[in-house]
């Protein structure tokens, strides 16, 4: 079970699902948007102004969508998973790499003898 756990709140795999998630919400603003411009350009096949209107009421329906989309994700996904990975990996404390001070400490008792650095 430790396997799984870490496999979910080490890696990426949120991250990844969260902006997947997201992109795919945005990407339907995107593609309303494109249909309600070129509903504005004049068609002799359609009538001007009711896909116009239309095409714009679909835009603005999508864009409260993403909005909604994005404050379902953030606040049910990603404030949940920040405080899991908080509480089960606390972040490294502030300060010097143990590789780094053991480095130093060598490189103060060669001085310490007398050698040079």
């Amino acid at each position: 079970m430790s396997g799984f756990k870490n496999f979910i709140l080490k890696g990426n795999l949120i991250e990844i699902a969260t902006g997947l998630i997201m992109a795919l919400a945005f990407a339907s603003v995107v593609t309303t948007f494109t249909a309600w411009l070129t509903g504005l350009m004049p068609d002799s096949t359609s009538d001007y102004f009711s896909t116009a209107e239309q095409s714009f009421g679909a835009f603005l329906n999508a864009v409260i969508s993403f909005l909604i989309m994005g404050a379902v994700v953030y606040f049910f996904i990603v404030m949940p998973y920040t405080k899991a990975k908080e509480r089960f990996f606390p972040a490294d404390e502030a300060g010097t790499p143990a590789d780094i001070a053991l480095l130093e400490e060598i490189r103060d008792a060669i001085k310490a003898r007398g050698g040079a650095v």
